[in-house]
């Protein structure tokens, strides 16, 4: 599918977000290995949500769905059956990453598989940890997926990740669930937390000691009630949009405003953006607020403070629309030391570079990031997604500020993490006179 986008005088409007995925893959999981029924309100209604459902119920956990609520009938540590085929995690890393360390404590054999961007992603950064805990892992060819896991008894382990990636720690915790003492995972650049939030809310104490987190094997985790926050990765598309048009003002109530994740924000501000967060308060350890957010112009008359270290880490799925937000800045911006993105659903580096020169902005390429300089006018064009949601996403935000008609392929794409994100765009997006 093509969407196409035209130049926007503004945005303007309330942002209603969907449920934040990394929040909404955990809660489900843990509700499955609960002992009890869990309610999960505001759901994420991604696919890669849904393919961790479509998982959690080929192994035996009845999971129903009334529109953004999902109730799960959790079946204890111990109480996942054999899958009858081959789970399918669809285009979600996370899904396969997370559940991965959950197989490997269960007393059968499973494949975890995907669709063909999923199974390019390299998995033997859990591959390898999991093995040290005892689980017999098999993949296909040079760690990539299939991956056929024995599960059985592992042993507590204490593993220092080589890369940043809350999705080999969340993995690794996962697998501690079942192993024979403490397992302790040392992290030296801190990612996202929500996993060890959602351990204590669900009731496995997590420790940190200095750069240490450690689970202790076989909690008695609870059912529970619980609301996701809106995803504020999905809101970064809508406060760049708000950024780069004059007249712009946007209200987004209700995201997630966890502390690994405010990066963004903190980023966005240190930028010179007009961004005010309100009614903060926190559910379950998680916390959550209002945002609202007025163009400003002098946030673009210099350079975007550059993002590389620790920063590029915290900011590694919001990297494609700060690119965008980078090409309009006076001064551009430098990304740097996040090779990572080289290994998402697409080459996010060569992607964003590839589709920032067809736009007209001058882009340096590099192994690890990219050099942007900054202060184009940017002009529509044929935009190629390599079917990456964050990709598609950042450029339609582009292409309303850029002169003549973007075409964005493969759009559907979005769904993966934003359904109906281009109605959502389309509904605050205001014609001239309409922000006078």
């Amino acid at each position: 599918m093509i969407r196409r986008v035209t130049r926007a005088a503004c945005v303007r409007g309330t942002v209603v977000l969907p449920g934040d995925k990394s929040i909404s893959h955990r809660y489900a999981m843990l509700a499955a290995l609960a002992g009890g029924r869990s309610e999960i309100r505001h759901y994420a209604s991604s696919m890669d949500c849904r393919s961790t459902l479509g998982c959690l119920r080929a192994l035996g956990v009845e999971a129903s769905e009334t529109g953004e609520a999902v109730t799960i009938d959790g079946r204890g540590l111990r109480g996942l059956r054999a899958p009858l085929r081959a789970l399918d995690a669809g285009n979600s890393g996370t899904t396969m990453r997370l559940l991965s360390g959950i197989l490997a404590g269960q007393a059968f054999e499973s494949v975890v598989t995907g669709d063909g961007s999923l199974r390019r992603r390299p998995m033997g950064r859990i591959i390898d940890p999991l093995r040290l805990m005892g689980a017999d892992v098999r993949s296909e060819e040079r760690g990539l997926p299939p991956l056929r896991i024995r599960g059985g008894r592992l042993s507590g382990v204490r593993y220092s990740l080589p890369v940043a990636s809350a999705q080999v720690k969340s993995c690794v915790l996962f697998a501690g669930l079942f192993a024979d003492g403490p397992t302790a995972v040392e992290e030296t650049v801190p990612t996202r937390d929500h996993t060890e939030i959602a351990l204590e809310a669900f009731g496995a104490p997590t420790r940190r000691r200095g750069a240490w987190i450690e689970v202790d094997p076989a909690p008695a985790l609870r059912p529970l009630s619980l609301e996701v926050p809106g995803d504020l990765s999905g809101a970064a598309f809508f406060i760049v949009a708000a950024a780069m048009l004059p007249g712009s003002e946007i209200w987004i109530p209700g995201v997630g405003l966890n502390r690994r994740r405010r990066e963004l924000l903190d980023y966005l501000l240190g930028a010179g953006l007009d961004l005010a967060v309100e009614h903060e308060s926190e559910v379950a350890g998680e916390a959550r607020g209002d945002l609202r957010v007025s163009y400003c112009e002098a946030a673009l008359e210099g350079p975007l403070p550059p993002i590389r270290g620790a920063r590029a880490a915290a900011l590694i799925d919001e990297i494609p629309v700060l690119s965008v937000l980078g090409s309009a800045a006076g001064g551009g911006v430098e990304i740097g030391d996040a090779r990572e993105l080289r290994i998402k659903e697409s080459d996010r580096i060569a992607a964003l570079v590839r589709n920032l020169r067809a736009m007209g902005a001058e882009v340096d390429e590099k192994p690890d990031g990219m050099a942007i300089a900054g202060g184009s006018r940017l002009h529509g064009a044929d935009i190629a997604t390599e079917g990456d949601h964050r990709i598609a996403m950042a450029f339609a935000v582009a292409g309303l500020t850029a002169g003549g008609e973007t075409c964005i392929h493969d759009a559907e794409c979005a769904d993966v993490s934003f359904p109906r994100f281009f109605d959502a765009l389309a509904a605050i997006t205001r014609p001239a006179r309409g922000c006078d």
